[in-house]
């Protein structure tokens, strides 16, 4: 299998999980594992550059469609007044520390954590499944995210570093189990993860943790811009799909890969 084609594969695979609330961690691993499966050998089964590419292009995808709350967000920063730009400005700094802190305290457990472990995977799939579907219950509002509500938010994308547990499923649904507006709790996900990719990609970059097998330049461009254009059309695709409460069909998806993981795992 040709390495431009895994990078493409892998880059698909990474902007449509990074938005759909199925997790992109699991699924980049449940996609390493079958095609190590199958011979592939295309890419390295750990390429670091790869990953700092593909989560790069989704981090630019989101900032492209919310150039608009990203303006909002560095203005209210800058102004030092407590106003509603400053505010929300500080409800995502707020949401960033559970995941942040949880990064930097337990590096080396959460990457013992990944790295084929495809049990793990199913288990957390199936959890995502089941906050999908509770969320998919709760009444809309026209609420807005408040600071205590951020925290908890925050906290809620700390968990999701556990590879299966989907991000956005995650800090979506619990926002709106929280009661907050559908649409303002998709756009919150979104944002409040910006800060957190880069600051992972600057980590594995600075901090030598890059491989010595260098990638061709060619499957890094295509992983970068399947992933970057697949995570507009999620990201978009999303933000409507919440807002007309169809959480439901993500939940049964991710019943089914999990058990499907764990199934193929066991056997």
């Amino acid at each position: 299998m040709s390495s431009v084609f895994v990078a493409i594969l892998l880059g698909i695979v990474q902007g449509l999980t990074e938005f759909l609330p199925v997790s992109s961690s699991g699924h980049l691993e449940i996609m390493t594992f079958i095609l190590d499966h199958f011979g592939s050998e295309g890419l390295p089964k750990e390429n670091i550059l790869m990953t700092v590419v593909l989560h790069g292009a989704t981090a630019l995808s989101t900032i492209f469609i919310f150039r608009d709350e990203v303006a909002q967000i560095f203005r209210g920063l800058l102004q030092f007044k407590w106003n509603e730009d400053f505010q929300f400005s500080l409800k995502i700094i707020i949401s960033m520390l559970p995941a942040a802190l949880v990064g930097v305290l337990f590096d080396e457990q959460i990457d013992a954590l990944f790295g084929g472990r495809i049990l793990l995977v199913g288990i957390m799939l199936i959890f995502t499944g089941l906050l999908l579907f509770v969320a998919d219950k709760a009444k809309n509002t026209t609420q807005s995210v408040s600071f205590e509500q951020s925290l908890i938010i925050g906290i809620a994308q700390a968990i999701a570093i556990l590879p299966g547990i989907s991000r956005s499923g995650a800090t979506i649904s619990t926002s709106v189990i929280l009661g907050i507006d559908r649409e303002k709790a998709a756009r919150f996900s979104f944002l409040m993860v910006v800060p957190l990719i880069f600051g992972k990609m600057a980590k594995d970059i600075l901090g030598g943790e890059m491989t010595s097998e260098s990638t061709a330049l060619i499957p890094l461009i295509a992983g970068f811009v399947a992933a970057f254009i697949t995570g507009l059309i999620a990201c978009k695709c999303m933000i409507s799909l919440v807002k007309k409460s169809q959480l439901k069909y993500f939940s049964y998806y991710c019943f089914t890969i999990g058990i499907l993981a764990i199934i193929f795992t066991v056997l």
